[in-house]
């Protein structure tokens, strides 16, 4: 009998064996596989963390960007407390005078002081729209621009006259729309 138990257990000893074996393969890559995920979730924490920190420095900047905005408007309204300061710009702004003086307003500085500089870009800006002409009125000065340089290419052409100033169409013509310069470039 002592030999027909020992059998058994030693087919059971080796069967377990084998099947361990097989088995190492299998867990090792379920260990790869594993610590994959694991990576994967680590640098997706790490990056949400690097993506949260620069947003909270460029709030950090914005907020003492607005701080020294608030602490400038604070000055600007402790100024108007300041009697000698509301004078200076009622005066500036809105040309008051003291009674008994004389306000005085030039309507062309650059004239009196020779400078072109202006205060404001809003001056500018309407300085520009009194030179400039309606976009109708620029097409038609266009249009007679080109027929004139027209008319005196073609003129110069016909006689066999060639012109020394290039090859410019506008070289013969002047630059204001006058009838007397269009009928002396015929």
């Amino acid at each position: 009998m002592t030999t027909s138990s020992r059998k058994p257990t030693r087919q059971r000893t080796q069967q377990p064996n084998k099947k361990h074996m097989n088995s190492g393969p299998v867990s090792f890559f379920l260990a790869v596989i594993i610590v994959i995920i694991g990576l994967m979730q680590l640098v997706s924490t790490f990056h949400d963390y690097a993506v949260n920190l620069s947003e909270l420095n460029a709030l950090k900047k914005q907020e003492a960007s607005l701080e020294a905005q608030k602490q400038d408007l604070e000055n600007d309204i402790a100024r108007w407390d300041d009697k000698a300061y509301v004078t200076a710009q009622a005066r500036e702004r809105l040309g008051f005078v003291f009674p008994g003086e004389v306000s005085v307003h030039v309507e062309h500085p650059e004239a009196v002081t020779g400078s072109t500089g202006t205060k404001s870009g809003d001056s500018a800006a309407t300085s520009d729209e009194r030179t400039s002409l309606p976009w109708y009125k620029e097409l038609a000065y266009a249009f007679e621009q080109a027929d004139t340089s027209g008319k005196s290419a073609s003129g110069s052409s016909s006689t066999g006259e060639t012109s020394d100033s290039g090859s410019s169409p506008s070289a013969g013509t002047s630059n204001s729309p006058s009838p007397s310069a269009s009928s002396s470039a015929q």
